[in-house]
């Protein structure tokens, strides 16, 4: 996305994300699965492919010549996984080829306007739920589509699906995949060896974004709150995007706000990093704790509304400024967070227009947003002000 066109005021995704040398202590091992294991990985958990990761976007026809490919032996490319456990693996690299293989053994092929909404249903539920399976609305059958070798030559596996392979099926089954499985040595302090590498291996093609690098990896209970209130209306006003942003970035907007109010006494650039870093602890945060967070959002952004609609939005650029937002949400809610209550401070709209007016404020604003000293000059000037 053009800078020109971004529906946000943020410079700290221009930040090099590579930000000092680090060496990591890695092994990667070659194991060459078969496919019947692969799904059965897959359906059982313990191989976990990211539903935040990006949407699955082969046509069917691509999809069948991967699927032909395999039973009639030709190589496909290998794919990665890191390993966060014993019998627990996360999927780097490789996508769209097992999601491939899991619709067609399920005999479903995805809904090209329903792939976003299974994108979020299997990150919840590591599967696709029977019912949402069989429905129509999201699914169509995964009937081969290949085109004729030659016209009198027929394809023999045009049309055929995972059940009517027949003698096919067999060999489908017991054919391999080389899985190269990547462990990091030593107990990892933040997982950013994990972020680097799913990072350097999606740089080609379709760049991924920080935040949705971000939510593949580390997704937790946590994340599943952040995507629920995302989808509030107050909050869709107050930011004045009535749809969710398809490359996360409003969910990376309430994750920096969070960030700052639990974590601020450890900020330091870059925020990628700081991000990453609060991340990877939030995916041992409690049930209890996950419920306050999102009342205490909730709270606010009820609160809020009382700026007036596109309170976070410039009226000259319609962008959203990132930083004055997290500047407000810490200023109004950090008091509650501290007495572990949800009475977040009164929002009084000459107060947000006077804080966006002052001078240091805006200068905190407007260029090197990320530095430790402007991040910490719009937050305290936030709290005097506000």
């Amino acid at each position: 996305m053009n800078k020109e066109n971004k529906w946000y005021l943020d410079d700290s995704e221009d930040e090099e994300i590579d930000i000092s040398f680090k060496e990591y202590d890695l092994t990667s091992a070659p194991n060459d699965f078969n496919i019947k294991t692969i799904y059965d990985f897959i359906e059982s958990g313990v191989l976990k492919i990211p539903g935040f990761q990006r949407n699955f976007v082969w046509d069917i026809k691509r999809a069948s010549k991967l699927i032909e490919s395999l039973i009639i032996g030709l190589p496909v490319p290998q794919v990665f996984l890191f390993e966060e456990g014993r019998n627990e693996f996360l999927l780097i690299d490789g996508q769209q080829r097992l999601m491939t293989i899991y619709y067609f053994v399920k005999q479903k092929f995805p809904r090209k306007e329903k792939r976003t909404e299974l994108r979020r249903i299997f990150a919840e539920k590591g599967s696709i739920p029977d019912d949402i399976l069989h429905n129509k609305e999201y699914f169509t059958s995964f009937d081969l589509k290949l085109s004729e070798k030659l016209p009198d030559a027929p394809n023999k596996l045009k049309n055929l699906n995972y059940s009517t392979l027949g003698d096919h099926k067999t060999a489908f089954d017991l054919r391999t995949i080389r899985n190269v499985i990547i462990k990091q040595n030593l107990p990892p302090e933040d997982n950013s060896a994990v972020y680097e590498i799913f990072h350097r291996l999606n740089s080609g093609g379709v760049v991924l974004k920080p935040q949705e690098i971000r939510s593949s990896i580390y997704h937790s209970p946590f994340y599943e709150m952040l995507f629920r209130v995302n989808l509030n209306d107050n909050w869709r006003k107050l930011i004045n995007r009535p749809n969710p942003d398809l490359h996360l970035k409003d969910i990376e907007i309430i994750l920096r706000g969070f960030a700052l109010l639990l974590d601020s006494k450890n900020y330091k650039p870059s925020m990628t990093k700081f991000l990453n870093n609060f991340s990877f602890k939030a995916k041992s945060f409690t049930k209890e704790s996950i419920d306050y967070f999102e009342d205490l959002f909730i709270s606010f952004i009820d609160e809020a509304i009382n700026f007036g609609e596109g309170a976070f939005v410039s009226s000259k650029t319609n962008r959203i400024n990132v930083s004055a937002y997290e500047a407000v949400f810490k200023a109004l809610a950090e008091k509650a967070f501290k007495s572990k209550n949800t009475n977040v401070k009164k929002a009084i709209r000459e107060n947000l227009l006077a804080l966006y007016e002052d001078s240091e404020f805006s200068e905190a604003t407007e260029k090197d947003t990320a530095g430790t000293k402007n991040v910490q000059k719009r937050i305290e000037r936030a709290k005097q002000i506000l």
